[in-house]
């Protein structure tokens, strides 16, 4: 995008239709003007990680604060009641964070974040998603992880941004280098989301944000309901630094492989652009996160290390849910979203 025009992610989505009795009740309200919701009961479901219903939901009230929705009256956005409600349903997901990943408790000194932080990341023994795109995937397969990775892509970095007025000094100065970077260095044809939409679109996806958004299933809703909810909430911005340090830390080399496994098929050009431009910035990222950002939160804020290392643990467990999710349909022979992609049209 070179001549001014917005990018191609830029549209307002729709509201998604529902996916059980609470998502049903929300969507309802929110097509109303803003007033004050009444009281009703919320029943933890069995696997909050995972729930349909729960984890739609809380994108529905996170999106809120990013794009909104056509027809949503932008007065929803910190309607009391409204906050009431997300705050119930924030308990239940907190709830079933610390059930998997543990609470925090682990600490180290700054100086050794870094390899804290290395150690939870070479932790994870769980199937590679990464390899298998590089390797095996076909091209439905390949279209499929890109829908998933749409959820967030399509607004990298913007709940990370969160963290920016809650960090001073030398963390605020390390995330401000990284964000740059994510944002195109103020080149917005180089902004990592309309890399991601160009992407999208080259391999014949719709790149509108939020046009998948009926078709992404919980368990990755879930992996960006996770960053909303470090970045709304002050008292774990360690734990949001700690997510972004492990997310820089463990992205290049698979980013090289997505790359890899488009070309193999046949794709390139912006297609694997934003594959390509991932494994240089990440690189370079690397350090800085978990150096100059985590351990130097963890040197600032000493109280704050052992949710460092949670966030990053939280993002370990549910990626690893996740990734193995899709790979698991797709052992099937089964689609790995709510339901199947259309045969799309290569651009």
């Amino acid at each position: 995008m070179t001549d001014g025009k917005a990018g191609k992610g830029d549209a307002m989505p729709s509201l998604p239709g529902p996916r059980g009795p609470g998502s049903e009740r929300l969507i309802d309200e929110l097509r109303r003007p803003p007033h004050e919701l009444a009281p009703s009961a919320l029943p933890a479901p069995a696997d909050p990680l995972a729930d349909e219903d729960l984890q739609l939901s809380l994108y529905l009230l996170y999106e809120l604060h990013y794009r909104g929705f056509q027809g949503v009256d932008e007065g929803w956005e910190w309607e009391p009641s409204l906050l009431s409600l997300r705050g119930s349903l924030e308990r239940i997901f907190e709830a079933a964070l610390l059930d998997a990943a543990g609470s925090p408790g682990q600490t180290v000194a700054p100086e050794e974040m870094d390899l804290a932080l290395r150690a939870i990341a070479d932790a994870d023994d769980g199937p590679s998603l990464s390899r298998h795109v590089e390797r095996e995937a076909s091209v439905d397969q390949v279209l499929e992880f890109l829908v998933h990775r749409s959820a967030y892509q399509l607004k990298e970095a913007d709940p990370h941004s969160w963290a920016l007025p809650r960090l001073s000094g030398p963390p605020k100065a390390a995330l401000v280098e990284i964000q740059a970077d994510e944002y195109g260095g103020g080149r917005p044809e180089r902004v990592h989301a309309q890399l991601f939409a160009e992407a999208m679109e080259a391999v014949g996806l719709d790149p509108a944000y939020g046009a998948y958004l009926p078709q992404v299933p919980g368990l990755t809703l879930g992996t960006v309901n996770l960053m909303s909810f470090f970045g709304l909430h002050r008292r774990w911005r360690g734990a949001l630094v700690g997510h972004l340090a492990l997310f820089e830390m463990t992205s290049s080399i698979p980013n090289r492989r997505y790359a890899s496994g488009l070309r193999r098929l046949g794709f390139d050009g912006a297609a694997t652009e934003f594959f390509d431009e991932h494994v240089e910035a990440d690189a370079v990222h690397e350090n800085v996160a978990a150096v100059d950002l985590a351990g130097g939160l963890a040197r600032l804020e000493p109280h704050v290390a052992p949710d460092i290392l949670w966030g990053a643990r939280a993002l370990a467990e549910l990626d690893a849910r996740w990734a193995g999710h899709v790979l698991a349909a797709w052992d099937r022979g089964e689609s790995s979203l709510l339901r199947p992609l259309a045969a799309p049209t290569p651009a």
